[in-house]
């Protein structure tokens, strides 16, 4: 098979998109405002139009892989990858980049928490921008920023220009913005229904690797001399012209293998999703229609607990071993890695169960328990004085911790579509920052005047509530519902400025890819 000349894998033929139910009242599609029920007649009509519209060239709607979404998946991964190590470089080297810089370590903490600070504001005008201007204008602007934070960063290697790395660093911050909501996406859009939550775990595997080689290489590259100035500035270098580099490198290798989308969808309900025109399209209510689902609303909440607490021990680990370990800078950074590689694990682990699954729920509430476990375990042995237990309990809570990032994600795009997956993503992601600001600023404070238990019992407690919370989530899994043929979503796009009932509506889905 060949898709513009190059080579496909057909997943098979979907034939034409089986006519389908009207939806219960009240339920949304995509953003796009419910129109008023219509006689069975017209909707007749309605189901015809969507065969014709679903046919290509007058034939049966194909489903089929494309080749290409293996180079996109990498690509993405790999400047993911190095978003994040730029994001943890300072905060498992905090010792030295305050002596380096002559700030304090709060100075330090706040080359981390930029990135959650930027997050918040702009996390709305970059989904718009994914939504209305597309993937590949997205991907592009966030390889780009990626790589030029990285220059300015080798502008930045002088004791007197913390305020220049600091907003280099914010530069990079911006780009995570145009990255952390795209796995999801990518996934759906690329990717068929018995691999999708796979893809989507890989995708944020490279985030979460990036984590981890920022755990690893900076002690190594970066030894800690306070009594040679000169010398730290030039192991510095050597780190920000290497990130500089491999940036400049992935920003053109995006332009090259990033497209907006294959020739053919990978599934049903992407096929119902892209007949839909784009004119028709409201972010404004799509916004309204996540607000207004519950289980989305329990899950925002209880995803920012997780993952801000994910932040918050990444912030902080260096800090934490120090306090009981002193002179292990190494050893901190590869706990780090040990924590993030076990999470890495997890995640690819978690994608393949769900793929084989569809178990969403009972295992995103599993994880998050055993994340609380595993951060009680790690509490009560931090100060035991033994590194290997430490190196252990932390790879038992990265599993867990860091293998319920790609959960969450996914459990968010099936439970609210066919909302976009970039939209309910990034209020993921900026719940996450809003959280992890303030577990770190908290914890932080309580691991300097008081000790690390008390800050790492602060995230026990509002672990349990996510707990909680999450087991309340109501799964309705809708997405793969319609791949599955239980449930057709029969929606119809109306323009914004059309009337609408708000009682009494039935939502028609015709789309195509």
């Amino acid at each position: 098979m060949v898709e513009d000349g190059g080579e496909e894998e057909a997943e098979g033929d979907s034939g034409g998109m089986p006519a389908a139910s009207a939806a219960p009242p009240g339920q949304r599609c995509n953003g796009f405002l419910p129109g008023k029920e219509e006689e069975e007649d017209g909707r007749a009509g309605e189901r015809a139009e969507a065969e014709a519209m679903l046919s290509a060239a007058g034939g049966p709607v194909e489903t089929r892989l494309s080749r290409r979404r293996l180079a996109v998946l990498a690509v993405f991964s790999s400047y993911s990858l190095v978003n994040a190590f730029q994001w943890i470089q300072y905060s498992i080297l905090s010792n030295i980049f305050a002596v380096f810089y002559g700030v304090s370590f709060t100075q330090i903490d706040w080359l981390s928490m930029v990135y959650m600070v930027a997050y918040v504001p702009l996390i709305l005008p970059a989904t718009w921008l994914l939504d209305t201007r597309g993937l590949r204008l997205t991907a592009l602007l966030g390889a780009g920023l990626n790589g030029l934070g990285a220059w300015l960063k080798c502008g930045s290697l002088a004791p007197s220009r913390y305020p220049l790395t600091l907003a280099a660093q914010a530069v990079c911050a911006v780009a995570q913005v145009f990255i952390l909501g795209l796995p999801s996406r990518i996934a759906s859009v690329w990717f068929g229904p018995t691999e999708v939550s796979t893809a989507c775990a890989v995708a944020v595997l490279g985030n979460q690797l990036g984590t981890a080689i920022g755990f690893l290489l900076p002690p190594v590259l970066v030894p800690n001399t306070p009594k040679d100035i000169d010398l730290m500035a030039h192991n510095i270098s050597i780190m920000f012209y290497g990130t500089a580099i491999v940036s400049t490198l992935l920003f053109f290798l995006t332009g090259v293998v990033f497209e907006e989308k294959p020739k053919y969808p990978p599934s049903h309900s992407q096929a119902v999703l892209q007949t839909v025109p784009p004119e028709d399209y409201s972010y404004k209510q799509s916004i309204i229609n996540l607000f207004r689902n519950t289980p989305f609303v329990l899950l925002l909440i209880s995803y920012g607990i997780m993952t801000g607490a994910f932040y918050s021990v990444s912030t902080l680990l260096n800090q934490m071993i120090l306090t009981h370990y002193e002179g292990e800078e190494v050893n901190a950074g590869r706990i780090g890695l040990t924590l993030v590689v076990a999470g890495m694990v997890g995640s690819i682990i978690c994608g393949l169960w769900l793929d084989y699954t569809k178990t969403y729920k009972q295992t995103t509430l599993i994880v998050y328990i055993l994340s609380f476990i595993g951060m009680l375990v790690f509490t009560f042995t931090l100060d035991l004085g033994y590194l290997t237990v430490v190196f252990v309990t932390g790879g038992v809570l990265g599993f867990f911790m860091t293998g319920y990032l790609p959960l969450g994600f996914e459990f968010a795009v099936e439970i609210t579509y066919p909302e976009s997956e970039g939209t309910s993503s990034g209020l993921l992601n900026a719940s996450a920052q809003i959280f992890g600001i303030i577990f770190t600023l908290v914890q932080g404070k309580l691991t300097t005047d008081y000790s690390p238990r008390a800050g790492n019992l602060f995230l026990c407690a509002w672990i349990f509530v996510g707990i909680i919370l999450t087991a309340l989530i109501k799964s309705d899994l809708r997405r793969h519902n319609v791949n599955s043929g239980i449930m057709n979503l029969d929606v119809k796009a109306v323009p914004v400025e059309s009337p609408v009932e708000p009682e009494n509506t039935a939502l028609k889905v015709q789309s195509a890819l």
